[in-house]
């Protein structure tokens, strides 16, 4: 048992998508998982949506596994393995409703044993070890979640019972979003995407967007980590000579944007003031501010 100190380092990235049905949530990730290889042939879909993924077959050669009921989750765990031994860098799981809510699935195995509390003891390892192929892998992982309109029987002022609409709800045990880098949830017809989970801080606070091939190289950016040759970022920062040079040193290395934002902005207040007409005399030399 020994302490280190913490750095960080190359990670793959486990993504979620949810949203209703027609939302769009197969072809985001296939956009997604193009951005993050830029080789379709490296892209391999486990689709439980009745081959639901051929239909955007014309993006390119991206490799299927249909995956049919039983949705158990050793089946699924099976599939993860299929990819990874095939050379996949990307797996996309289309969706993992299935594996909770599906033919076979968790919710189905706990009516099986009898549908008792106890009975969760023996199904929740199964759907954890489901969990952990997905966190283990070595693959990114993109995962699709339907959702459903969440509802609650609440009593008014009245003492009257009544419904009360909760938004939408992911179709997955509860707390499956806390294991993701990024989950994005899609709010529309139209494809538009928010961050409901997002540990990357890339899209936090940011307006709702549409997923497509750039996002998934801006995650890539962010997961890998590129060591700057020879000198520190902090000493590499107060060395630029102009806002021209500090800038290119911020588009080089994305991984430092947020850990360092507030030295590049000091540095470029810096150097705007050096650059600030106010600052010189009209014969061009400095103005001495004493």
């Amino acid at each position: 048992m020994q302490l280190k100190q913490s750095k960080r380092e190359n990670v793959k990235l486990r993504l979620g998508i949810s949203g209703p049905s027609g939302f769009g949530k197969t072809f985001s990730a296939l956009q997604l998982a193009y951005g993050l290889t830029g080789d379709w042939s490296k892209i391999g879909v486990v689709d439980t949506e009745n081959s639901s993924v051929s239909l955007y077959s014309h993006l390119g050669g991206f490799n299927v596994l249909d995956l049919s009921h039983p949705y158990s989750p050793e089946r699924y765990i099976e599939a993860i393995g299929v990819c990874e031994n095939a050379g996949m860098e990307v797996v996309i799981i289309d969706s993992i409703t299935h594996e909770w809510n599906g033919t076979g699935g968790c919710l189905q195995i706990h009516e099986q044993l009898g549908g008792r509390f106890q009975d969760w003891a023996k199904v929740t390892p199964r759907h954890q070890a489901f969990i952990d192929k997905i966190l283990a892998s070595k693959c990114h992982v993109i995962t699709t979640t339907r959702r459903k309109i969440d509802y609650s029987l609440d009593v008014g002022i009245n003492g009257r019972a009544k419904v009360v609409k909760h938004g939408t709800k992911e179709i997955t045990r509860e707390g499956f979003e806390y294991e993701l880098t990024v989950n994005f949830e899609l709010i529309n017809d139209q494809h538009l995407a928010k961050v409901s989970k997002d540990r990357t801080g890339l899209f936090n606070g940011k307006p709702e967007f549409v997923i497509n091939s750039a996002t998934g190289k801006k995650l890539l950016q962010w997961c890998r980590v590129v060591p700057l040759p020879d000198k520190t970022i902090d000493k590499r920062i107060n060395e630029c000579l102009s806002v021209s040079e500090l800038m290119d040193l911020y588009k080089k290395h994305p991984n430092f944007q947020h850990s360092h934002h507030a030295q590049f902005q000091r540095k470029k207040a810096q150097l705007e003031e050096l650059i600030n007409p106010k600052n010189f005399s009209s014969n061009g030399t400095s103005v001495n501010k004493q």
